[in-house]
């Protein structure tokens, strides 16, 4: 049983068990033993723009490097920006910095980062080679290996003397930008597209400007907000999950789009000219719709998440492309999209996959595939996402007892949810499960007006908190 990786890697309050500095490195030792018995001898770790990020970064070299592992430290970078660095570099005879030793191979990625979460919070997300996340299996193992270092002896674990050096790499964010750049193709240029970028003053602080602003790419006027982060401030009231002053400022400056990343930047939420907020259902379907027209759409197959919007799934219906569903995460999304050959998957909270391009949800990558439908179309953002109608959704959280009972065995639960499904019948759906990153019960309600959709979701959210076990 799995007692510290969640959907998306390790999380928690930082300088609190499981985000200590001790347990960090306890991580760094059991990811060295992991790439060591791959026959690989480096690892990539990137961070977000977290105060703790340092600290944990600290520790997670010290713990790889005690065993006989290199780390390459890429700095402050999206997350997609450490797998793509972990299917870029091979050999280290491509090295990032000029060496004379033969370094070996990067065996994994490391990424410091709690993504949407408070600054308090912090989190690892892991990357074998290649750019992919871990499966369930490898989490075990690696998981395994983690205990199996916190429960020994510390200085049993450091007493070798094979040591691995700390190497930066210096261009981090110039070879992913350049891969960035490499995908973005628009088949039409016929204007300018004025555009307002939300860093959420986390891991695309940097690289947005860098890519957005590149003379290289010049059919952008960009404005940048939400980009001086303080180690404190990312995702404070701004980025994907706070879009109110992004829209202001789009309709302020009447520019064609605005974009919203999150705090490690695997994310995008879409504000369109009129600052109305496109969720990533609504770009899951104007990109699905494109790539379909133009044939691009392999296998007509799209993946997403049971979270995702009933109007997405009939509008998929409509434009005639193969759905399919799964469980909540990114990393649900690739697996079925490598089981079944899809290219294009996502979630409705903005991560994306263009499987022909990256291996991971990619916030800037899923912006510049928006764009480019834009321009080939020459249409507005509004215009796009009328494609599809959104039913009115509505997402509250529970606190929950970390013991998380079954709460379909639970009576009045149970019973207060099948009422609720037989009143809203083919217009509505409900979704409760547990979070998989934080202590919470959440439960989603579909409905055809957001006023009954909102009563019957409290109405539900009231019998789990009169819940006394």
């Amino acid at each position: 049983m799995k007692r510290l990786f969640g959907t998306d890697g390790i999380r928690g309050v930082a300088n609190r068990f499981p985000m200590t500095a001790k347990m960090a490195m306890n991580i760094g030792i059991a990811v060295a033993k992991y790439v060591k018995q791959l026959g690989y001898g480096a690892v990539i770790i990137g961070k977000d723009t977290r105060i703790s990020g340092d600290m944990l970064e600290s520790a997670l070299g010290s713990g790889i490097t005690s065993q006989g592992v290199h780390v390459l430290a890429a700095g402050v970078i999206p997350t997609p920006g450490v797998a793509f660095l972990s299917s870029y570099f091979g050999y280290f005879d491509k090295k990032p910095i000029d060496l004379d030793e033969k370094w070996g191979m990067v065996g994994a990625g490391v990424m410091i980062s709690a993504s949407h979460n408070p600054w308090q919070d912090n989190g690892i997300k892991l990357f074998k080679r290649g750019g992919f996340k871990l499966s369930d299996d490898e989490e075990a193992d690696v998981e395994s290996m983690i205990l199996a270092a916190l429960n020994s002896n510390v200085e049993d674990e450091l007493g070798s003397s094979d040591i691995g050096r700390i190497y930066p790499i210096v261009d981090a964010k110039d070879i992913y930008c350049n891969f960035l750049k490499n995908t973005f193709n628009p088949k039409s240029n016929l204007r300018q597209l004025k555009i307002v970028v939300d860093c959420s003053n986390g891991a695309s602080s940097s690289v947005a400007p860098h890519l957005f602003c590149d003379p290289s790419i010049s059919c952008f006027n960009p404005t940048f907000i939400f980009n001086e982060p303080d180690g404190k401030n990312i995702n404070e009231r701004c980025g994907s999950q706070h879009t109110e002053k992004l829209s202001q400022k789009v309709v302020e400056l009447v520019a064609d789009v605005g974009l919203a990343f999150d705090g490690d930047a695997d994310r995008l939420i879409a504000v369109d000219e009129m600052g109305q907020v496109i969720t990533g259902d609504r770009i899951l379907a104007i990109c699905a719709a494109y790539s379909k027209s133009k044939s691009e759409l392999d296998n007509n197959l799209v993946v997403t998440t049971v979270m995702s919007n009933i109007g997405l799934v009939r509008a998929l219906k409509e434009l005639g492309i193969n759905h399919l569903i799964t469980g909540v995460g990114d990393r649900e999304v690739l697996k079925k999209m490598v089981e079944y050959s899809a290219v294009m998957g996502g979630e409705d909270s903005g991560h994306m996959i263009f499987l022909k391009y990256h291996t991971t949800g990619d916030g800037l990558l899923t912006a510049l595939r928006l764009l480019e439908v834009m321009m080939d179309t020459d249409k507005s953002l509004s215009e796009l996402a009328s494609i599809m109608k959104v039913y009115p959704q509505v997402l509250m959280n529970v606190e929950v007892d970390a013991s998380r009972p079954d709460f379909m065995a639970i009576k009045q639960i149970a019973d207060e949810i099948k009422s609720v499904e037989a009143e809203l019948g083919s217009d509505g759906r409900i979704l409760v499960r547990y979070s998989g990153t934080q202590p919470l019960l959440r439960v989603m309600v579909e409905g055809p007006d957001h006023d009954k959709t909102k009563e019957c979701c409290e109405r539900i959210c009231d019998k789990i908190r009169a819940y006394k076990p």
